[in-house]
């Protein structure tokens, strides 16, 4: 569905919002017949083409879909001149509870291809993209930066672990898109990511202690199936989580990251955050890192969070400009 949005001019003095397009619900994919949708928005700002700036959603890898991001995506098209994809990817409780972390890292990369063939139908430069996610979703997108060229036809069956993109282009392999870099970017913001599955998992997520399973009314499981768990397994896990995967520059160059936390987080920590920028740094990679102050978890949803105290128009802006003067100097 294709509207037209138009806004009028903020107050005296300050800078006029774009109008902008929005496609909602796109599909991009259809895995075992699950349909897979994003939402693009192209600012109308007077030129040809644009950077892209593509979201995936948080919540635990368990709640929540593409309109949790809304605001942010309708805040970063009329501010900033970007074309923004908010994107959905399955959850672990889809497809009757059957969904591996391996899959979501599958549909995290399909989508970015896709993106990468269509958006310039969207004024969307394939070359000029940056990925963005808060919690789970900048974990994938943290995946993407550091496992975008571990890619097999074979996934989580092949040796070593490798993923097969949800979507692929027509003609393609998983190993021919690694081989031509076609998951490439040119800057990530990642926004209090899950950095470390492994020592999640170890801990109490695959269990009903964990509180995204009780908010998905869903039965916990091992993330990769009930055989499978991380102390006997620890390398699915790893595979899986970015403070792992992290390649020395000399390996392979990965591009400016923004790494973003709340000084109240205590889920996704700043101790946490600031180990995984570090990492970054210490292996020569290009790295900023910032802190909300006085924020805790998920500041960037939409609408307002009582138990957390958040809401977005209050907490989200400041964010979100820090993350557009990052882009800004990258594009």
């Amino acid at each position: 569905m294709s509207c037209v949005v138009r806004e009028s001019d903020q107050a005296s003095g300050k800078k006029k919002l774009n109008e902008y397009t929005l496609e909602k619900d796109v599909e991009w994919a259809t895995p075992e017949g699950f349909s897979l949708t994003m939402d693009i928005y192209t600012p109308d700002a007077g030129k040809n083409n644009y950077p892209v700036f593509i979201i995936y959603h948080g919540g635990g890898w368990l709640i929540n879909d593409k309109s949790i991001m809304n605001e942010m995506s309708k805040y970063i098209v009329e501010h900033a001149d970007y074309v923004v994809c908010n994107v959905n990817y399955r959850l672990l409780i889809d497809n009757d509870n059957t969904i591996t972390m391996n899959q979501i890292v599958e549909d995290a990369f399909g989508a970015l291809l896709w993106i990468k063939e269509n958006i310039s139908k969207y004024k969307g430069d394939p070359g000029r993209i940056a990925v963005s996610g808060d919690s789970a979703g900048g974990h994938l997108a943290a995946m993407i930066v550091n496992c975008g060229n571990k890619l097999s036809s074979a996934g989580f069956d092949s040796i070593p672990l490798g993923f097969n993109p949800t979507y692929l282009p027509e003609g393609m392999t998983a190993e021919e898109v690694a081989e031509k870099e076609g998951l490439a970017v040119q800057a990530a913001a990642l926004n209090y990511p899950g950095t470390d599955i492994y020592q999640t998992c170890l801990g109490n997520f695959e269990t009903n202690e964990n509180f995204f399973w009780q908010f998905s009314r869903t039965q916990a499981r091992g993330i990769f199936g009930d055989k499978i768990n991380a102390k006997d397994n620890p390398e699915y896990y790893k595979a899986c989580s970015p403070i792992y995967t992290i390649p020395s520059a000399e390996e392979r160059s990965l591009p400016p990251q923004l790494c973003s936390v709340g000084t109240e987080d205590n889920l996704t920590t700043p101790v946490l955050i600031t180990e995984y920028a570090e990492a970054l740094k210490n292996a020569g990679h290009e790295v900023e890192y910032w802190e909300h102050e006085g924020r805790p978890h998920a500041y960037l949803d939409s609408g307002s969070n009582e138990y957390l105290g958040t809401s977005f128009k209050k907490d989200a802006p400041i964010a979100i400009d820090r993350i557009i003067e990052f882009l800004d100097k990258v594009f």
